[in-house]
């Protein structure tokens, strides 16, 4: 169907099936528009730990497991405080995508259809993350990559498999899809329909009052609704900071900075910079003329007779015999300003100069030279001395000492956080802010288990290095009841308060549907409801609109003339009842352009039709089975863990 009547999705083929997703993980972007192409079978014959098998192809429980974790992963970048609970709904989501691949892949095993290997290496090159500082691929950065994503070669392979063979088998499938225009004709027509009808409001906060719980009300709701009131995982960390503070008195010495001063002497020393213009000819005769002509007042632009002339400004004496070679430097270094020199043999040719003009920049001694030595090594002793402290830290921690003992031994200062999320906020200390270049630390204080050694990681903007590990972690669970009352008697009220406002719009419903008046249902209600509205649109305008569409609206073309529905609030305000009064058809012969745009929407959308059918005719022919056992252990033990 056309996304005019959608609006779910804008896939293409090559963009909505599993390959795709599975890539978007390897990238680390989000799961998106990916459709169920059907559960498959339950399956028997499977091993245990096989949660699903398509042909030669087998999807095992670790494999679900780590295509979860890197999910995780995704969604943390946006939201620090998700656990498994959060993406619950995206396992069948991912299960799919991966039979999808796997059927694929058994296909084409099963007809021999094979991919050569260097195909393959040719995907993995275009991974971002697979090349080095020069934009070609680098084996170092593909084994980077590779850790980042907890992926293995086999793995990251399997998946570009699939998505190659996406494009060579269903590209093919879906190509030049047609749709006539007879087809397209109704659909347009369609668009052009007009409805006019009434819209009533039931507010929620019209059925509060009154509503009081007991003890026993909130308790109920509280253990029905725990998930709501649901704490993400929080832990205390202890940080040991190296940086610029810990090193703001390593100086140099006097000795450092005079042993500087005499290895670089030339920096200090006087200058003689010059600005010289010259030409360069390959034999002596014509230099000589152009030298001769400059002497007797002529430029060198207009003695050279055509031939190159240069111009450079304020050259010392190297960097002008880099240019001219060394034996034109010396006599022009030689010669005071207005000089003409040369010729001058050079491994270019014969060299004419000009000393437009001398400039003479003194020198500096050790005294004079002394603050700005100073400065410059005291940057570079102390980024050595951080460097230095954080390789202490990272040697203990390799030779199995504990957070206390390698902070210890490399003298480092240790602070501890409250109880934070992972998004650095504290429930028991709302003050507490994390200066913004921990933000790694705590990411990564998130990511280790109390079990596992210190981390060691590098802080923003040269703000060194922070070794973190958690000291307490608190797992994710419902806010006690007593810390949250005054929330959860809202709650209530407002759950209690929107049955009745369900009641009071369905029958309100009920009546308009069977003929009464809008107006009337609601007057027959005996609520304090506003008055009726009338609305009125055509489905095109719904369809091309940029904006959010009123759930009202919407509601008004999916039910038919004279039926009544109840549609809710999006600010959740309370309930609407919509009844169509009038629908007009279309007739888009009158407008022959919608024809076409219709037409055209239809054919991408039929082209993806095809290619999902191909796959779905490609899973019953392949017997795809699933191991709903596996399936629904893997799930309890994610939900289970937390993340």
């Amino acid at each position: 169907m056309s996304s005019f009547f959608r609006r779910v999705s804008k896939s293409k083929v090559g963009t909505w099936i599993m390959a795709s997703i599975l890539i978007a993980i390897l990238a680390g972007f989000a799961i998106s528009d990916i459709s169920n192409f059907g559960s498959g079978n339950i399956g028997f014959g499977m091993g245990s730990t096989t949660v699903a098998e398509v042909g030669d192809q087998q999807i095992g429980e670790t494999e679900m497991s780590e295509a979860m974790q890197r999910r995780l992963q995704d969604v943390r970048r946006e939201k620090p405080e998700a656990d498994y609970a959060t993406i619950a709904g995206d396992f069948e989501t991912i299960l799919n995508a991966l039979i999808d691949q796997r059927t694929l892949i058994a296909f084409a095993n099963k007809f021999d259809f094979h991919l050569s290997k260097r195909l393959v290496d040719a995907e993995i090159a275009q991974i971002p993350g697979t090349k080095g500082l020069n934009g070609q691929f680098s084996q170092q950065a593909y084994q980077q990559f590779l850790g980042q994503q907890r992926l293995t070669d086999t793995q990251v392979r399997q998946v570009l498999t699939g998505g190659l063979l996406q494009r060579l088998l269903l590209t093919p499938v879906a190509t030049n899809a047609r749709v006539s225009v007879g087809m397209a004709t109704p659909y347009a027509s369609m668009m052009l329909e007009s409805r006019e009808g009434e819209v009533a409001m039931v507010p929620l906060d019209a059925f509060k009052a009154g509503l009081n719980p007991t003890d026993a009300d909130l308790q109920s709701f509280y253990q029905t609704n725990r998930a709501r009131y649901m704490i993400p995982e929080q832990r205390v960390l202890r940080i040991a900071r190296v940086g610029p503070e810990q090193v703001a008195g390593v100086t140099a010495s006097d000795q450092e900075i005079a042993t500087y001063y005499n290895a670089n002497k030339a920096t200090y020393a006087p200058k003689d910079t010059r600005t010289i213009s010259q030409a360069v000819v390959q034999n002596q005769a014509a230099a000589s003329a152009i030298a001769a002509k400059v002497k007797a007042g002529a430029t060198i632009q207009a003695a050279s007779g055509g031939a190159a002339v240069t111009s450079l400004s304020d050259q010392t004496r190297d960097a002008y015999a880099g240019v001219a070679g060394n034996r034109a430097a010396a006599a022009v270094f030689a010669a005071p300003q207005g000089a003409v020199v040369g010729p001058v043999q050079s491994d270019f040719g014969w060299v004419v100069a000009k000393v437009e003009s001398v400039k003479s920049v003194s020198g500096k001694s050790l005294e004079q030279a002394k603050g700005e030595i100073a400065a410059k090594l005291n940057v570079d002793k102390r980024k050595q001395a951080i460097e230095d402290m954080a390789d202490k830290l990272q040697n203990a921690v390799d030779d199995g000492s504990n957070f206390v003992e390698a902070a210890a031994a490399a003298k480092a200062p240790v602070t501890s956080t409250p109880l934070i999320t992972a998004a650095g906020t504290s429930r028991a200390d709302p003050s507490f802010k994390p200066s913004a270049e921990l933000a790694p630390a705590i990411k990564t204080g998130f990511d280790i288990a109390a079990n596992d050694p210190p981390e060691i990681v590098s802080l923003p903007n040269d703000q060194g290095y922070a070794m973190v590990h958690p000291a307490q972690i608190q797992p994710a669970a419902p806010a006690p009841l007593a810390s949250i009352r005054d929330r959860v008697v809202s709650d209530w009220v407002a759950n209690r308060a929107a049955q009745r406002v369900k009641a009071v719009a369905d029958a309100i419903a009920a009546k308009a549907g069977r003929g009464m008046p809008l107006a009337q249902a609601v007057k027959e209600s005996n609520s304090p409801l506003p008055p009726v509205r009338p609305i009125a649109a055509r489905r095109i305008q719904i369809a091309n609109s940029k904006e959010a569409v009123p759930p009202a609206l919407q509601t008004m073309f999916t039910i038919t003339q004279g039926a009544a529905k109840v549609a809710p609030d999006p600010q959740g305000r309370g309930l609407f009842i919509v009844k169509v009064n009038k629908v007009t058809p279309g007739n888009a012969l009158l407008q022959p352009g919608l024809i076409s745009q219709m037409q055209t929407e239809l054919q991408q959308s039929a082209a993806d039709d095809y290619a999902r059918e191909f796959v779905a005719a490609l899973r019953e022919a392949l017997k795809v089975e699933r191991n709903e056992k596996a399936i629904q252990d893997v799930k309890t033990r994610l939900t289970s863990s937390g993340g």
